[in-house]
């Protein structure tokens, strides 16, 4: 199970169509689905904002700046269900919203990217080294790809 949160103070309200939870939830699933993760995992999903983005950089890698996408991977079972739990994806909407901008696409492309990039994480990839970076950049263009409409196919990654 996907466990979303879109916290108030992430979005403006003055969006004109606010980030529907499907998105989220559907890049997180093609994520899960393509690197053929057993589909009895649970994970969390919040979308907040850049002060949160950067006391959590502060806190848990001693960098004092926000960030894009944090990614907090578990190792917990759940005692009722069994799912093992894979962790928490913290991502902020103003950072994505400026890095949509600055490469010209939709904010929607730039929140997918991010989902998918925090679960390659939560599943173990990395992009510490040069060979786990290319390796994480190719499953998550391939998982991109597989997403993307018609419309979108021409659309460039910009990887966080």
């Amino acid at each position: 199970m996907i466990y979303l949160q879109i916290l108030e103070s992430a979005c403006p309200s003055e969006r004109p169509q606010p980030v529907t939870k499907t998105l989220l939830e559907n890049a997180a699933l093609a994520t899960l689905n393509l690197t053929e993760t057993p589909p009895d995992v649970d994970l969390s999903i919040v979308l907040t904002n850049d002060a949160q983005l950067q006391k959590l950089n502060l806190e848990f890698l001693g960098i004092d700046a926000p960030t894009d996408v944090l990614a907090f991977p578990s190792v917990e079972t759940d005692p009722d269900s069994g799912h093992q739990y894979l962790g928490d994806v913290i991502i902020s909407y103003p950072m994505a919203e400026a890095q949509a901008a600055a490469v010209g696409h939709p904010i929607e492309s730039e929140l997918r990217l991010l989902v998918i990039h925090g679960v390659l994480h939560l599943l173990g990839y990395d992009h510490a080294e040069e060979q786990e970076k290319a390796v994480m950049w190719s499953v998550q263009e391939d998982i991109l790809v597989q997403m993307r409409g018609p419309e979108e196919q021409n659309d460039t990654v910009n990887n966080p």
